[in-house]
């Protein structure tokens, strides 16, 4: 058994898992006993798709959380650490004020890793729970700056790519009334269908048999199309929302203000302004995959993060980890 922390530094939220990695496990695919996962909304990626650089609160922002999570770490004796910064952070000029700083809390450097390892591991870090379902499965990975599509089954990832459509990005780009416009949910339609044709030159996204959502935009969704009194992990985790739900929720959400948004139970603070943006890259999503049906798994890129750590799976071919 290995102790391990594993920081995923997205576009929106930065968050952590330290877990214990059964490496004797590696042949089925490794197993984590978790210790504690921990998420913070801080929006790194506020403002990258106009300016092209990280702004100074939003990094300010991000490293506070992250001397917080270091002390969870040391208190928690991970012996192996790894931190991977993704899209918005692949997107900025000035990522180095990003890497200067994680470098001075945490002591390892964090890896801006390609939207290709993106996929891997969030492939890995998922799989280890779908035992029994159709393959193959595309795996959808719905994030703040960008979506991963990967194409795989239980031998690994067949296809893969990273598109420039997320929650964040879609949000700052073309929301700006409150409810949104036709016009405005049009628009963002638009960047995600064209997203989609260059995805599908890839991915063939309409021959897979099982559709998987991870993080929070399906997550949130599902929990919405179940009337979940309260965000609920552990209910969400595997939970089958329709198509037809998925439309629903959307839909919902489009008419909402933002003081209605932020008063559905389950919806997190920091996900209010951005979650119309996301479920529609996920409805159009399922309207061209042709799937019934969406799964929603709380296993994604940190549970991948975490398995590379132990040895079980590596990202791109090479297994990263730093020691404290």
């Amino acid at each position: 058994m290995t102790r391990v922390a594993a920081i995923d530094c997205g576009t929106n939220s930065i968050r952590l898992l330290v877990a214990e990695v059964d490496e004797g496990a590696g042949g089925s695919g490794g197993r984590l006993h978790e210790l504690t996962r921990r998420m913070e909304i801080v929006r790194l990626g506020a403002g990258v798709d106009r300016t092209g650089e990280l702004a100074p609160d939003a990094l300010a922002r991000t490293l506070a959380a992250l001397r917080d999570y270091a002390g969870e770490i040391d208190r928690l004796g991970a012996s192996r650490v790894r931190m991977v910064a993704t899209s918005a952070t692949r997107d900025a000029r000035n990522r180095a004020d990003l890497v200067d700083g994680v470098r001075a809390i945490l002591g390892v450097d964090p890896e801006v890793i390609s939207g290709d390892e993106e996929a891997a591991l969030s492939f890995a870090g998922a799989i280890g729970d779908l035992d029994g379902v159709s393959t193959p499965i595309l795996l959808a990975d719905i994030g703040g700056g960008s979506t991963e599509l990967v194409l795989g089954d239980v031998g690994g990832v067949r296809e893969s790519i990273s598109v420039n459509v997320g929650c964040v990005r879609m949000a700052e780009r073309h929301l700006h009334d409150d409810p949104p416009t036709p016009a405005q949910v049009a628009a963002i339609v638009a960047d995600v269908n064209a997203a989609f044709d260059q995805a599908e030159r890839v991915v063939p996204i309409t021959t897979a048999t099982t559709l998987v959502g991870v993080a929070g935009t399906v997550t949130t969704v599902a929990a919405l199309a179940a009337d979940l009194p309260a965000y609920d992990a552990d209910r969400i985790h595997l939970m089958v929302t329709s198509a037809q739900d998925v439309a629903a929720v959307t839909a919902r959400l489009l008419a909402m203000t933002h003081a209605e948004r932020a008063a559905l139970p389950v919806m997190h603070p920091g996900r209010v302004d951005v979650i119309a943006a996301g479920a529609l890259v996920l409805r159009t999503l399922v309207e061209r995959s042709g799937t019934t049906a969406v799964i929603a798994s709380e296993r994604d890129i940190l549970d991948g993060i975490a398995l590379s750590l132990g040895g079980v799976v590596g990202s791109g071919g090479v297994v990263g980890s730093g020691a404290r």
